[in-house]
């Protein structure tokens, strides 16, 4: 890219990675950060930040050592439902899995997911026993 743009030239770059995107339904990454500059003509800075639009956006996600990976078009469940889900399928009484099985399985933060859990644990889904973890205290009670 050689000329100047006035939108900026992440942006048009932005632009054409999540054409690609939109286009291909099978594409489940992106290349790497080193081919994007080969193929667009830029430095690395101009690179993460399409990247990072892109991201905002939640069209790609950055995952270590896989690179940068589009994400999903249909829309995913919340934590909060997924987990809620989960409980559905067990018995009063079973143990529920731990955080870092739950981070890894939803995809999220451990963080958010222990927000998730909080809100099945005030809602009197869930019981904690410390050192010994969850367990399913009651089942879910349907809103709708």
């Amino acid at each position: 890219m050689s000329e100047r743009s006035p939108r900026g030239t992440y942006l048009r770059i932005a632009d054409a990675i999540e054409t690609e995107i939109s286009g291909d339904s099978s594409l489940t990454s992106l290349p790497s950060e080193a081919q994007l500059m080969e193929r667009h003509g830029v430095g690395r800075t101009t690179v993460r930040r399409a990247l990072e639009s892109l991201a905002t956006k939640g069209l790609i996600r950055s995952r270590p050592g896989a690179g940068w990976v589009v994400m999903s078009i249909a829309p995913k469940a919340s934590v909060l439902d997924q987990l809620t889900a989960l409980v559905r399928q067990l018995d009063v009484g079973a143990d529920f899995p731990s955080e870092k099985e739950l981070a890894e399985t939803t995809g999220a933060a451990r963080g958010t997911v222990r927000r998730a859990l909080a809100q099945l644990e005030g809602a009197g889904v869930l019981e904690v026993r410390h050192g010994k973890g969850r367990r399913v205290r009651a089942l879910p009670v349907d809103h709708s």
